[in-house]
């Protein structure tokens, strides 16, 4: 095995630098890649986060795994990026400097933008070895998401390994073009999406489900027993969700959730409410139908027509 120029022996841990661009203070500019590999062949299982720059709660996962030393593998290897985009988590921004979305042109190109040629840099030099991955999102625009995995609808072998690492919500969702998820499937890979929190927050407990989800596919790969079962959350209920909707604010103004994100709403349940900030306008946002609470969006002011809450509508 060898990544980014580095032979990789059975056995041995690298902190490798992949070097793509630099600052405009002719900087360079690192992404570091943190490869275990153990003495025993086994598959290779990538841990990603940072695609989007301003995904913060993804990056803390990923570190955390190295931090801990989670990511030491009794058989096969792993490959931690904790931050892809180093130019978006620079700037707290989703995007690279030149306004692109990293997430939207994978494949990439090694003469095309910016973006493009750190997608090209990790289709080239990353993906040849890896097997599986779980890559970590949060919601975007103060949207807070649920725990929750995206996988495709029809790929049984993804649900399979989505059940085990462990989350309430699994959503089938379209794979989007150009995304990475898109082209790795193609590729052959096992790709799980998870999606918890907002953009440029830190939140603990989503925090735990995205590392306990780590170590449960690790354990299911035979990748590592772990001597002691490190249980940092648990979920009782698992639900495959095949549909969902938004809910819009049919008013502007400021909104104050009153129901627990990942909760089961029925019709006509009151989910929060918009006002005016002046104490004289006050309106409930119900429920249209029944369902579990997916995302709320936690901006305090709302304009007429913002997506709000986001409602499962069919459960398989």
């Amino acid at each position: 095995m060898k990544i980014l120029g580095t032979e990789i022996l059975p056995g041995s841990s690298h902190r490798l630098n992949m070097s793509i661009a630099k600052l405009h203070t002719h900087t360079p500019v690192h992404v570091p890649v943190i490869v275990e590999r153990a003495k025993k062949d086994g598959p290779c299982l990538l841990f990603l986060g940072g695609i989007h720059g301003n995904e913060i709660n993804g990056v803390e996962i990923v570190r955390k795994l190295v931090a801990s030393k989670l990511n030491k593998p009794s058989c096969g290897t792993t490959i931690c990026i904790p931050v892809l985009n180093i130019f978006g988590f620079l700037n707290r921004q989703r995007e690279f400097p030149d306004g692109r979305d990293l997430n939207r042109v994978f494949p990439g190109s090694p003469n095309g933008s910016l973006a493009s040629r750190f997608a090209h840099s990790m289709m080239t030099e990353i993906m040849p070895h890896v097997h599986y991955i779980i890559d970590y999102h949060t919601g975007g625009d103060g949207r807070f998401n649920y725990p929750q995995l995206r996988i495709g609808s029809n790929e049984a072998k993804t649900l399979e390994l989505a059940k085990v690492f462990g989350v309430k919500f699994i959503k089938f969702a379209q794979h989007r073009e150009k995304s990475f998820r898109e082209i790795a499937f193609k590729q052959g890979k096992t790709i799980l999406l998870f999606e918890g929190g907002k953009t440029n927050d830190l939140n603990p407990a989503v925090t735990a489900v995205g590392i306990q989800g780590a170590i449960n596919v690790m354990k299911h790969l035979n990748m590592r027993t772990f001597k002691k079962d490190v249980n940092l959350h648990h979920e009782n209920e698992q639900y495959i969700i095949n549909g969902s909707t938004w809910i819009r604010a049919k008013y502007s103004g400021m909104f104050r959730s009153h129901v627990q994100n990942g909760t089961f709403v029925k019709k006509g349940d009151v989910l929060g409410t918009i006002s005016d900030p002046f104490g004289y306008f006050e309106r409930p946002v119900k429920s249209p139908g029944e369902g579990f609470i997916l995302c709320y969006d936690h901006s305090p002011i709302v304009n007429q027509g913002t997506a709000i809450v986001h409602l499962t509508t069919q459960t398989v």
